[in-house]
């Protein structure tokens, strides 16, 4: 019995020593194996989805501008342009002085518009009378066809033209195809010169852009031609000015000074996604913000201008309306494009449309912002019908309405404002907007009906109506669909809002044939 027992204990202790010889031996093995793996460079299968992007070095980047610089470069050119003396005042945009208003063109802030010393100016008088100024612009046909901005050569008695690599003092005459001050572009021609052949830029797809692109700016700052400077794409479809519908820009922080303007905005592809248009600014300089006019917009304005009218021409059904809507808004008169105006004997009104009415659809198609709005109207030609899908009241409605012709509706189209120098004195309502009623010499400026709305004289800083933008000038012609025709009924319809009710104004800017309506809201704190 002992010995039998003695027999198992000294087996089992023999298979224990196997057992370990045997997990031993294949621990040796495995390490080895992953030795000899690593040391060959082979990687396994199961990281391969996290394997991180290439990054490329600042030396790839630098190569990259200098080859997109490269190719764009003889593309661009310096634009010189010479006028009479031009008032040493533009019109400004509402309620905004000379120096509150970070944005400007600039024509506004460099060519004279709005500068309050022109001795000052980087491209001023040359001390005989005349105005000359500096801007850039793109050559996008061989026979000598260039874009660049309204403003450059707005008011131009002489435009001039150099192109890369001209002797010094060589400069080409140019004459004017065609403007328009909607998008602020404009085509002009030189003659092709017979020495060398014109490099046309490449218009490439603006809508193919992203937050974050790289993108560089080209042109003349400050009069020092072939200048390039680089940045990101920071924002896509902005609109810095609510009364131009048709200005929406790319954003970006390249570098853009007067001088620019005019001149390209180009992707890594070395093609031109924009033309450098604006900036912002509070110091008559680069501050890293800058707006491009988007190049969809110039290839469609281009294709018109360099047309048998030379002209663009958009249609129109003769409303005005907010290019946003905002909560209150939507909630007072209903999700869509609400009417701020009808314009008298237009085809919106002939086929009765009202201030107030909500837009819901065009031909069927849903629209849900005044941009989305305009852009299929004014893609529609003049003389065709549109069908209108709209809210009243609560109630659906359509109307078939015939498209005109925008330009002849609005002809003067402008920045112009109304202001005032009444020093009536008024006690602030609690939204913070002090108005009296108007008087017959400002109806007859204003250029409104008598006995319709009131005139904003003040606005307080950091209230209520200084976060929705209300101006003084403006004139106050409804709050909550309730119209306002005296100081009494205004201050009436504030004593019955609460804290927390949205509020609508509909406000009329601007006077005569260069006004516009529009409403203004949020909801009170």
């Amino acid at each position: 019995m002992n010995s039998r027992m003695a027999a198992l204990m000294a087996r089992i202790k023999a298979q224990r020593a196997f057992s370990m010889l045997v997990v031993l031996l294949t621990l040796a093995v495995g390490i080895l194996i992953g030795t000899v793996l690593s040391r060959s460079g082979v990687k396994g299968n199961s990281t391969s989805d996290a394997a991180l992007l290439p990054m490329q070095t600042p030396q790839q980047l630098g190569t990259t501008f200098g080859q997109v610089a490269k190719q764009v470069e003889p593309s661009v050119v310096n634009i010189n342009t010479e006028s009479a003396p031009k008032p040493r005042r533009r019109a400004g945009r509402p309620n905004r002085g000379q120096d509150e208003d970070p944005f400007q063109d600039f024509f506004d802030r460099f060519f004279g518009g709005e500068n309050p010393d022109d001795d000052q100016s980087p491209f001023g008088g040359d001390g005989s009378g005349r105005q000359r100024s500096l801007g850039s612009g793109v050559i996008l046909n061989s026979n000598g066809y260039i874009v660049t901005n309204f403003h450059v050569v707005d008011g131009a008695e002489r435009i001039r033209v150099r192109i890369k690599d001209d002797p010094p003092g060589e400069l080409h005459d140019a004459k004017l195809i065609g403007t328009d001050r909607e998008t602020d572009l404009a085509v002009i021609k030189i003659e092709p010169p017979k020495d060398k052949q014109l490099v046309p830029a490449k218009l490439g797809n603006s809508e193919a852009m992203n937050q974050g692109d790289w993108v560089l700016a080209v042109g003349s700052p400050f009069g020092l031609e072939n200048s390039v400077t680089a940045g990101i794409v920071s924002a896509i479809g902005r609109n810095i000015n609510p009364t131009r519908q048709f200005q929406s820009f790319i954003q970006t922080d390249a570098a853009i000074n007067p001088g620019n303007s005019g001149g390209p905005l180009v992707n890594m592809n070395a093609e031109v996604i924009g033309i450098n248009t604006a900036i912002f600014t509070q110091s008559f300089g680069y501050q890293g913000v800058g707006f491009a006019m988007p190049s969809n917009t110039v290839r469609e304005v281009y294709a018109q201008l360099t047309g048998p009218d030379h002209r663009v021409s958009r249609g129109s059904i003769g409303v005005q309306f907010n290019a946003n809507s905002t909560p209150a808004l939507s909630r007072v008169y209903g999700h869509g494009v609400t009417i701020a105006e009808v314009i008298a004997g237009k085809p919106a009104e002939k086929a009765g449309l009202q201030t107030g009415d909500t837009i819901t659809s065009v031909n069927g198609k849903p629209v849900k912002s005044g941009d989305e709005l305009v852009s299929i109207i004014s893609a529609i030609k003049p003389g065709n019908k549109v069908d209108i899908t709209y809210m009243r009241n609560g109630q659906q409605k359509q109307a078939s309405i015939s498209v005109e012709d925008r330009a002849r509706m609005f002809p003067d189209r402008t920045d112009e404002t109304s202001d005032s120098n009444d020093t009536h004195e008024s006690t602030p309502t609690k939204l913070g907007v002090t108005v009296h009623s108007l008087t017959q010499e400002q109806v007859d400026r204003l250029g409104i009906q008598s006995g319709k709305g009131v005139l904003v004289t003040d606005v307080k800083p950091d209230s209520f109506a200084d976060d929705i933008q209300l101006q003084t000038g403006m004139v106050i012609l409804q709050v909550n669909r309730q119209p306002v025709n005296s100081e009494e009924e205004f201050r009436k319809l504030m004593g019955q809002i609460k804290s927390g009710q949205d509020v609508v104004f509909l406000v009329r800017q601007g006077r005569g044939s260069s006004s516009q309506t529009i409403f203004l809201s949020g909801t009170l704190p």
